[in-house]
């Protein structure tokens, strides 16, 4: 189902650019879903991309690409009606939606050479291509939230958790890579304050230039340090103000289009934000510049130095590393927990999960900070590593010093050590189970049509063809 999902999304960025390069072949309905039709145009570029995702990935289907296209399109099409009915969250989606069209539109355009390039293939002018893309986007993200819902009407339980494992081939149990638990002291120089007050005043500087007549657009080009804004301007899609921190929210909401801001500090960094304009109430379009505290050598020395006397404090035993993390740590996720890392702030921030059972204190190499993990490579358990400059959790630059805690070796999954991870995979299971006996249900209750051009031969669902 994930991958499905995945497929379908790539799909829709190129879409209508294939739709528009099959131009000359006679293009026809070839399938109802309840009130939506699917083109015979749609399910040819649906199936180019599976085909191409397939063959990036060195796997060949046997099934027809077609046939799958289809049956992927008409699962799209009554999720997304069946959102609608049962109005599971539709209204939230228009950033998303926003969002996602204007980056498509973006490539297409970047593909095609110019606006004008792209009018002249799509046979359409720009607002066109952005209304059938709009179209497009609503019907993924509605299907993708019926999903979301329809997997969230199920849980398991640890007995449903312990059943599954033992059903399973112990040969096809995944196999966890090694990991490690890991310790750690963060330090910001004692100048923060004053690093903090450069960058304040660095952002002050650029908003009289903006002021007095230079471009913000340009100026975030140049300056800002917001990965995924800097190349475009600083702009943001439109987007609610819930979506915001509560300091940057705040100073959105006070603006006028066109006005900018002043300087505002969140957890990320410091800001100036212009808006741009209101699409409604709750919708704000805007650019911002992001600055981030920045310390010379010599502050960054004076750091390492006081960490690096910390540690050898701590390998002579005169105190505990977990005692020096709670009195010297500046990351106070971890100081209070012996200096332990976990993921629980990143997991609260991209998921809003907040439930203890979810943390990890055991990471992958490739999960880690770049930094850590080059330190952490060299250590044996319980050794302390140099001091050296790091990334906190916001991408800011401190001061660290870590202690391995454990290596955990590589291993097949078992429930002692990776419960978690069998949790999800028996939840996956029986939420795909409860998703294809709602879909049957709801085959029979939709009007489906399908042109004879298609059988029932390749489709997974033979219910379809009723």
């Amino acid at each position: 189902m994930k991958r499905n999902i995945i497929i379908l999304f790539a799909a829709l960025g190129v879409s209508l650019s294939a739709a528009g390069q099959q131009q000359f072949i006679a293009d026809k309905v070839v399938s109802v879903v309840g009130s939506l039709p699917i083109l015979y145009s749609d399910v040819v570029a649906q199936a180019r991309t599976i085909t191409e995702h397939y063959r990036s990935q060195n796997y060949t289907s046997p099934r027809d690409p077609m046939a799958e296209a289809l049956e992927m399109l008409l699962e799209q099409k009554l999720l997304f009606q069946r959102a609608q009915i049962d109005s599971i969250g539709l209204e939230n989606l228009l950033p998303r939606i926003m969002q996602s069209v204007e980056s498509s539109v973006d490539g297409m355009i970047a593909e095609a050479g110019s606006i004008k390039a792209l009018e002249t293939a799509q046979h359409k002018p720009l607002y066109s291509i952005k209304d059938d893309l709009r179209d497009e986007m609503e019907q993924y993200y509605g299907a993708e939230e019926m999903r979301t819902y329809l997997g969230n009407q199920v849980k398991v339980t640890p007995g449903e958790v312990d059943r599954y494992y033992r059903g399973m081939d112990p040969d096809s149990l995944p196999i966890v890579p090694e990991q490690y638990v890991y310790a750690q002291i963060t330090r910001l120089p004692k100048s923060s304050e004053l690093a903090k007050q450069r960058t304040r005043e660095r952002l002050l500087d650029l908003r009289q230039r903006i002021i007095d007549g230079e471009r913000f657009d340009r100026l975030a080009v140049m300056y800002s340090v917001d990965p995924g804004t800097a190349m475009r301007g600083g702009e943001m899609d439109p987007s609610p103000r819930e979506s915001f921190v509560e300091p940057f929210g705040d100073a959105l909401s006070k603006l006028q289009p066109g006005q900018v801001s002043g300087v505002v500090e969140t957890e990320f960094g410091f800001h100036i934000i212009q808006l741009i304009d209101k699409p409604s109430d709750n919708l704000y379009h805007f650019r911002h510049i992001l600055l981030k505290p920045t310390y010379t050598t010599e502050e960054q020395a004076e750091t390492l130095a006081f960490l690096d006397s910390l540690a050898t404090v701590v390998r002579r035993g005169d105190i505990t590393f977990a005692d020096a993390a709670l009195r010297h740590s500046d990351d106070k996720a971890s100081r209070m927990n012996g200096g332990v890392v976990s993921n629980q702030q990143l997991l609260y921030r991209y998921t809003g999960d907040s439930n203890p059972k979810s943390t990890r204190t055991r990471f992958i190499k490739d999960a880690l900070e770049q930094n850590d993990a080059a330190q952490l490579v060299r250590l044996g358990e319980g050794e302390i590593s140099k001091a050296f400059i790091g990334m906190d959790f916001n991408q800011d630059e401190v001061g660290k010093m870590l202690r391995l805690v454990e290596i955990v070796p590589a291993h097949r999954a078992n429930l002692s050590e990776d419960w978690l991870d069998i949790e999800k995979l028996a939840l996956a299971r029986k939420q795909d189970t409860y998703y294809r006996e709602w879909l049957d249900g709801k085959i029979d209750e939709m009007y489906v049509r399908i042109d004879p051009m298609f059988t029932s031969d390749d489709f997974r669902v033979k219910r379809w063809f009723k």
